[in-house]
């Protein structure tokens, strides 16, 4: 079973049984069909009489939440990508999301731009790694972005139980500490994508550094070097080429048909060889609508020459987080955490990943296990499709016999309350506190 070798492996993370098993209950709770994810739901509906082990586990219990998360990763990495000893054939992908929050309490959580809400608002941002192989990809790696002010209030740190040796940190460095701990694991790949938030020279310097290609949108603004000496934006170079030298290719297939584009490539002078390495080979790639003509740049470097083909298919392949992004918080709940602190939002997020790990990877095992499904007239499994066929299998059903069902009715109401008895009495005290 690819769950229970899952969870054998992360038991190394927890120092006690008890914790390990709430682990695990943990993870069916986010995978079970329940009306709300949260410590409450879940408990109840793994058979716990309250909702306390969870919510120790996510706060004070011994656990290595970072080596839950580096054991989901080696998983993960060593099914989606075997075969591919050398990384010839993974992309690592790096990106951000975003999580609507209600109060600034939260880790983290301040009036930010994140792309996933459409703008402005108030919300968590979190930049995060998948790994794309020739079997499937999956989220490997997340940060909890700090803004500045958050970062430097010290009041907000200490009720949110930040580290001390917690600093703010840019979200292209949050990016470049996620692919070296992938590359600190053995997690190898050809290439690293990313869109226009990655594509600065200190982060694809690292990247070379460590001898791997990169595939990184940037800005119109941007500026190249041609080998002529000649300095000039992106979108000006666009302009160098002729009708001809544009190549049509279909770069996908989506629900409403192909995705053709045209690509063109023009050989640069890279800017961010790290010292001792050879120059390699750098190019500008442009991707232009065929209807709109839209121009989007991507940053290219790779050790040995490769084709046109090659550097569109990575471009390509870095949507692959934005669905890892979508089925982890609709399958693997991994925005459904009603935590505020440092310590649980880590843990929260690192057993959801966890969770989306093994679907990854399941679905990933049944697609090549199926025949062809376009001889029968269907699309290939998906996460979705795939957990609903393990709920009542694999994935046990919410316990739901009455006398269970009663009892967390009564802890629920008496809860409620204590907490309504808690907040008037307070409400009480400060009316009678004297007014300056």
């Amino acid at each position: 079973m690819l769950l229970d070798d899952l969870l054998a492996r992360a038991g190394s993370c927890f120092a006690r049984r008890e914790t390990r098993l709430t682990c695990r209950d943990m993870v069916h709770g986010l995978l079970m069909e329940l009306d709300d994810h949260n410590c409450w739901t879940m408990a109840e509906a793994a058979g716990h009489p309250g909702p306390y082990r969870m919510q120790h586990l996510l706060s004070r219990a011994r656990c290595d939440d970072q080596g839950l998360l580096d054991c989901a990763a080696d998983w993960a990495a060593g099914h989606l990508c075997a075969g591919d000893n050398d990384g010839a054939g993974a992309v690592l992908i790096v990106d951000e999301t975003g999580d609507a929050k209600s109060s600034t309490d939260c880790a983290g959580a301040a009036r930010q731009y994140s792309g996933t809400l459409g703008g402005i608002a108030l919300c968590q941002v979190t930049v995060t790694l998948t790994v794309a192989g020739p079997a499937g990809h999956a989220l490997i790696g997340r940060a909890l972005y700090l803004p500045a002010d958050w970062a430097a209030d010290e009041e907000r740190r200490e009720l949110a139980g930040v580290p001390d040796e917690v600093m703010f940190a840019t979200k292209p460095q949050l990016a470049g500490t996620l692919l070296q701990q992938a590359h600190n694991r053995g997690i190898r790949a050809a290439f690293a994508a990313g869109d226009e938030v990655y594509g600065g020279l200190d982060l694809r310097t690292s990247i070379r550094g460590r001898g791997t290609g990169y595939v990184l949108a940037v800005r119109s603004s941007h500026m190249v070097i041609l080998p002529s000496g000649r300095r000039l934006a992106v979108k000006n170079a666009a302009g160098l080429l002729k009708p001809a030298m544009w190549q049509r290719m279909r770069t996908g297939s989506a629900t409403k048909g192909a995705k053709d584009y045209h690509w063109a490539m023009i050989e640069i002078t890279p800017d961010d060889t790290p010292d001792g390495h050879d120059d390699g080979h750098a190019f500008l790639l442009l991707r232009k609508h065929r209807c709109t003509g839209t121009v989007s740049y991507f940053l290219c470097w790779t050790p040995v020459p490769v084709p046109l083909a090659t550097l569109i298919k990575v471009a390509v392949t870095r949507w692959r987080i934005e669905e890892d992004h979508q089925l982890g918080k609709q399958a693997a709940r991994l925005d459904s955490g009603q935590v505020t602190t440092w310590t649980s939002w880590h843990r929260w997020t690192a057993i959801a990943l966890l969770a989306y790990a093994f679907l990854a990877v399941a679905a990933a095992c049944q697609r090549a296990s199926d025949a062809d499904p376009g001889e029968l007239g269907l699309i290939p499994v998906t996460i979705p499709e795939l957990l609903r066929q393990l709920r009542g299998t694999v994935i046990p059903e919410p316990c739901r016999d009455q006398p269970h069902r009663d009892a967390w009715a009564m802890w629920r109401r008496r809860h409620q309350y204590q907490a309504r008895q808690a907040h008037q009495r307070w409400h009480a005290y400060a009316d009678a506190l004297p007014q300056p």
